[in-house]
């Protein structure tokens, strides 16, 4: 047995930050991890599909531009870019950072053996203070009948494949199906999108997945809606897929986008009385109810599934471990800052219009046009974009943004900052935007509200 202060079980970037935090502040950590270190983000997710989508928005917003020119994308050399920027699947780079702070690194399996012990094989770990489940979450595959038997592409897959697929069927309308619609329609393959529902992005407002569906028709995506796939088939030429109403298409590839799964099997909680339903409940300090000393942060706790959540949930897991007083999640759920990186972009943050509503808001939205301002001609010229301010108009704050466009990612910050600091809109008045930049698309919100 080694004993520790702190057991991580997962080094993703949720269970990463968590430990790191806790190594510099001179704890003894320990952090488990059967795979790679950096986790699903570093190596099957964000950055991979980044490296994927960037020269597709880069030829994008070269065309809007008079006097250039872009040829067809080289799909070979963004895939050996994409390589490089998964340092092709060798987690060896991470490792340094963890050895900075002090924090020893478990290679296998970890799994809760009993109150703050977690076993590694023939290893057995004691934590002294706590012990942080960070095992994150898998891509779901549901029963459709003979989906998983022609084993589908999930995240996975679609982000590190080294062929371009002739034909790809996605099955899913969400962030997943969007994204790789986006790549890999752009890289060369004939797409063919399936939705279940009535329209893309359905947790976002309505003009996102309206935009959005409009580009990837524009791009020579096939986008169905109100469909769902009833069986699939692998046959000679590739795979076959019966949908509802009885039609079917062929692909190469089928990419199954159905969302996430926590990643609770085989963790060990019923070591300790714990039997999970899904993904793990927790308090506001992240506890699990009933064992002050059992942490879960990232993905496993179903919070927010995206990876500045579960760095920031790792933050606030270590500073209470710490001892640091009312350490709260204070932005958490269908109200963090999101952004999928389609074509237009779209970012949120808060709640959207009709989200407020629901939770009692007297809320209020305005809308412009994300380019229409002089920054707008010069970024985004000429492409589609809308910005939507809701005001909570009891309290006069804003509730919630949402911004599609070109490259608008990082403008999403700043909306971040009004929502968590609920500043009032008559001082965001006094927050002069630059020109002649985009920025000034807050000027038009506050304009457009009566300000």
């Amino acid at each position: 047995m080694s004993t520790f202060d702190v057991v991580v079980i997962g080094a993703g970037a949720a269970g990463e930050v968590t430990a790191g935090r806790l190594g510099q502040r001179g704890l003894s950590v320990a952090i488990v991890e059967e795979r790679l270190v950096g986790g699903e983000c570093s190596f099957y997710a964000c950055i991979p599909s980044k490296a994927l989508l960037r020269p597709v928005e880069l030829a994008a917003e070269a065309r809007r531009v008079p006097g250039l020119s872009v040829g067809p994308l080289d799909a070979a050399a963004i895939l050996a870019r994409r390589d490089e920027a998964i340092s092709h699947l060798d987690d060896a780079s991470q490792l340094p950072w963890l050895d900075e702070r002090g924090v020893t690194l478990v290679r296998g399996r970890g799994r809760l053996d009993g109150m703050r012990r977690v076993r590694v094989g023939d290893t057995l770990l004691e934590a002294e203070r706590a012990v942080v489940i960070a095992t994150g979450s898998a891509p779901l595959v549901p029963d459709i009948p003979g989906l998983r038997e022609v084993r589908p592409w999930t995240n996975i897959e679609a982000t590190t494949a080294t062929v371009v697929p002739e034909r790809l069927v996605i099955l899913g309308g969400g962030v997943v199906g969007v994204e790789m619609a986006t790549a890999w329609q752009a890289l060369g393959s004939r797409v063919t999108l399936v939705h279940r529902g009535s329209r893309l992005l359905e947790r976002e407002e309505p003009f996102a997945g309206e935009q959005v569906a409009d580009a990837l028709r524009a791009a020579g995506v096939d986008v169905r809606f109100e469909l769902a796939a009833a069986r699939v088939d692998r046959r000679d030429d590739g795979v076959e897929i019966l949908l509802s109403d009885g039609s079917t298409l062929r692909g190469d590839e089928v990419l199954a986008a159905f969302g996430r799964v926590p990643g609770t099997r085989d963790v060990g909680l019923e070591t300790i009385g714990v039997e999970p339903a899904g993904f793990l409940s927790v308090d506001e300090q992240l506890r699990v109810p009933g064992h002050d000393w059992l942490y879960a942060v990232g993905d496993v706790n179903g919070h927010a599934l995206l990876t500045h959540m579960g760095k920031y949930q790792g933050r606030l897991v270590a500073d209470t471990i710490l001892g640091v007083d009312g350490q709260r999640v204070r932005l958490d759920g269908g109200r963090s800052p999101r952004v999928i990186f389609s074509e237009p972009q779209v970012g949120a943050v808060g709640h959207t219009l009709e989200s407020a509503l629901a939770a009692g808001i007297a809320a209020r939205a305005v809308d412009v046009e994300t380019g229409g301002n002089a920054g707008g001609s010069f970024v985004g010229r000429g492409a589609p974009g809308t910005a939507r301010l809701v005001v909570d108009e009891d309290r006069g704050v804003v509730c919630g943004m949402t911004i599609t466009g070109a490259e608008i990612a990082e403008a999403l910050h700043a909306a971040t900052i009004a929502v968590v600091a609920e500043v009032p809109l008559t001082e965001l008045w006094h927050a002069v935007p630059s020109f002649p930049t985009r920025s000034e698309l807050w000027l038009r919100l506050l304009e457009a509200y009566g300000l």
